[in-house]
């Protein structure tokens, strides 16, 4: 071959090869689009298939700035020449991520992403895409509708807040009757947590629609209750102590105040055969202490991501514990038609432990339930909505 040619044909194959990588980060960077979570036409934070996120930020006179993911990783961002700070993170898991920035030790959220009220305030989140997954996303389907609604309580001596979802043609067929589900929040976060984080009227849509669960009202009320005379209460004497009370309000305020609001508000099938009550972490432990207290009121019971029994050397008594209902494995399937367990794979030790360890100990006892393990998740939203979209197909079947 002429040295020539041979020369011309190495210089082709080399540009091909560099049109081939150049295309290849054209369509790496390309991968990478606005989240849903995002403000108005806001362009960062920007997610990618495989679970990165690119964060930017203008802060021009800052020193050092890190993106702050609540439950991964945490990383310094680069500054530009104008004063612009960016970083791609690692991978992360699908779902809501709760992060900040950290500008010069001092946490803030972020202003193109959009609020949510996680860990006692208002932070930032970013929606990172399941591939392939839509149950908890906005279809092509009749959809229900969220209303919100207050309720005066004697028990808190206040008003109270909540929401109810009630299922597509609510409206339409003023006849129909249907069962309800009470849907707990967990400890940090308040009523709006299952709408604005959980999408839960989009999963109930979405399973109404393929017939996989029934239409239901789905109440979501808040988790912290106050006594009208607890100003004339010692203080309690830890952190446990003051959880047991305020679980013992929020029971009365769910039994006393807010079921026969809910009844007498809306079209509901007002008898315990067409009660579910569920809840995420604090609220799963709510959801236990309410309904184990009150079978008469509930027939379904879930804890997401929380479940407590208490009493014994390892807490897991199940001979005396709440007035010993669990005592007889065939009483109790009698009277419980569901109940339902569910944890994060990747939660912490504790946490999965002690979900785990409760789930032992039913099966050890002989108690019907059902145990279920989100796979690759933590304590976060994806395990709650997963757990849902489990949970609410087996209820008033």
């Amino acid at each position: 071959m002429r040295p020539d040619l041979s020369r011309a044909l190495a210089t082709a194959g080399h540009l091909l090869l560099l049109g081939l990588l150049l295309a290849s980060v054209g369509h790496a960077q390309d991968a990478f689009v606005p989240a849903s979570t995002n403000v108005g036409g806001a362009e960062y934070p920007r997610v990618s298939e495989d679970g990165r996120v690119q964060f930017r930020l203008e802060a021009p006179e800052a020193t050092a700035v890190r993106a702050n993911y609540w439950s991964g990783p945490k990383e310094d961002m680069e500054r530009d020449a104008e004063g612009v700070w960016t970083v791609t993170a690692p991978a992360v898991a699908p779902g809501l991520h709760y992060y900040t920035f950290i500008v010069d030790g001092v946490e803030f959220a972020d202003p193109s992403s959009r609020s949510f009220y996680g860990g006692s305030r208002y932070v930032s989140a970013v929606e990172v895409p399941e591939p392939g997954v839509d149950y908890y996303a906005v279809r092509d389907v009749p959809h229900g509708q969220v209303r919100e609604v207050w309720y005066d309580s004697d028990v808190t001596g206040s008003w109270r807040h909540a929401f109810v979802y009630v299922p597509p043609g609510y409206d339409a067929d003023l006849d129909t009757r249907y069962p309800v589900l009470y849907l707990q929040h967990g400890g940090g976060e308040d009523e709006t947590g299952w709408v604005r984080q959980g999408n839960v009227n989009f999963i109930l849509d979405n399973l109404i629609e393929a017939g996989e669960a029934e239409p239901m009202l789905v109440v979501m009320a808040s988790g912290y209750a106050r006594r009208a005379d607890a100003a004339d209460e010692p203080p309690p004497a830890n952190r446990w102590e003051g959880l047991q009370r305020m679980f013992s309000v929020f029971e009365d305020d769910v039994t006393q105040e807010l079921i026969p609001f809910v009844d007498e508000t809306f079209r509901t099938i007002p008898d315990r055969e067409h009660r579910a009550m569920a809840g995420l972490s604090m609220g799963g432990m709510q959801t236990f202490h309410t309904t184990l207290n009150h079978l008469d009121l509930f027939s379904y019971i879930g804890g997401f991501s929380g479940a407590a029994i208490p009493g014994g050397a390892n807490g897991l008594d199940l001979a005396t514990a709440y007035g010993g209902v669990f005592a007889d494995p065939d009483a109790f399937a009698d009277r419980v038609n569901l109940l339902w367990i569910g944890i994060g794979t990747d939660e912490p030790e504790g946490m999965y432990a002690g979900v785990n360890g409760v789930h032992t100990a039913l099966a050890e006892a002989g108690i019907d339930h059902v145990y279920y393990e989100s796979p690759g998740t933590d304590h976060e939203w994806q395990t709650w909505r997963r757990s849902l979209h489990d949970f609410a197909p087996r209820l008033f079947r």
